[in-house]
């Protein structure tokens, strides 16, 4: 079976720090070729891959304002396009745009859905429904307009994590800093409890950073250490109480959710999008509605079993798992 793998081209694959669906595509790569199977890679040129890696953007365009976005975009999808004849399968991490050269091309088009950014995108999904495969991340993730083939949860090379039994006793906060993902109800969290709070995450909006994020760090009790890469991610994951995930919108799925399981730290998030199907709880982390549920949890915390969340995180978001599901999704497509 030959494979090719179309990543997005905003951050290096896998990215240095911030870069989820690069992430998910550089996991599932590595995964492929560990199983012995043909598989190239479409990224940025300075791109890590076991796999044959194919490129047109000599990097990230987030990480170079040299680059124009549509330009490098344009160029890269149409060189996995252009050479379809080559491979079985071409999946498609790249949202929707890839889907309009579908009906151009023989090779079966997978596209694994990372979240919609507005329903105003549903229409090009919908127009090529009959022809392309679609993925969803998670269940809750689902438009009843499209049809789909699997879900599969995203993995995670679990070597990249390590349990820990005895952490600090600050709570985390590990995300984009952005109103939807409430780094501000973090912040309150921690100042009504008395709490210690380590932030971490890319600024992706200024304007609240500044208003409503900025003026609580005093570098004690509220501490933000930037957007950080593997290692420290992994430190911080592991050490924290508990990771914070307060989000106000119906996230499709949270990779800082299951990484925080796999080093054994329980997460308390707003029961809203996928949450409920990561997180089990009073098993490895507890899914309020309101700040104030927060706090009353936060004693709860000792009742988790680490040991429970990294067992779980292990079965359910691991590398192999994600890889022999899209091997399954291959396979049927390849027999239709």
């Amino acid at each position: 079976m030959r494979i090719a793998i179309l990543a997005p081209i905003a951050w290096r694959t896998p990215p240095r720090k911030y870069g989820p669906w690069e992430q998910v595509a550089s996991t599932l790569t590595e995964g492929l070729v560990k199983k012995g199977l043909e598989v190239t890679l479409f990224a940025t040129g300075d791109s890590r891959t076991g796999a044959c890696l194919r490129y047109s953007a000599p990097r990230g365009y987030a990480e170079d304002s040299q680059l124009d976005p549509k330009v490098e975009e344009c160029l890269h999808i149409s060189q996995v396009m252009e050479s379809a004849n080559e491979f079985d399968i071409i999946h498609n991490h790249f949202d929707f745009l890839p889907l309009t050269y579908s009906r151009l091309v023989r090779t079966p088009v997978v596209t694994t859905i990372h979240g919609f950014s507005s329903p105003r995108i549903i229409p090009v999904y919908k127009k090529y429904n009959d022809r392309c495969a679609y993925v969803s991340i998670s269940d809750a993730d689902r438009s009843p307009e499209l049809d789909y083939i699997a879900t599969v949860y995203n993995g995670i090379d679990v070597s990249q994590f390590h349990p820990v039994d005895r952490p600090g006793d600050y709570l985390l906060y590990f995300g984009r800093i952005h109103p939807e993902k409430g780094a501000h109800l973090a912040i309150e969290v921690a100042k009504r409890s008395g709490r210690r709070l380590l932030m971490a995450g890319l600024v992706q909006d200024q304007r609240y950073f500044e208003q409503e994020v900025s003026p609580h760090i005093d570098g004690i009790q509220i501490q933000y250490v930037g957007n950080v890469g593997p290692v420290d991610r992994d430190r911080l994951l592991g050490n924290a109480a508990a990771l914070l995930h307060l989000i106000s919108f119906d996230e499709p799925f949270g990779l800082s959710v299951a990484e925080a399981m796999l080093c054994g730290t329980p997460v308390i998030a707003f029961r809203r999008g996928s949450m409920p199907e990561l997180i089990i709880p009073g098993k490895t982390g507890f899914l309020p509605m309101r700040v104030g549920e927060v706090i009353q949890l936060l004693d709860k915390l000792p009742s988790i079993s680490r040991k429970e969340c990294t067992r779980w995180a292990r079965e359910m978001f691991s590398q192999e798992r994600m890889v022999d599901r899209y091997l399954d999704v291959y396979r049927r497509i390849l027999l239709r």
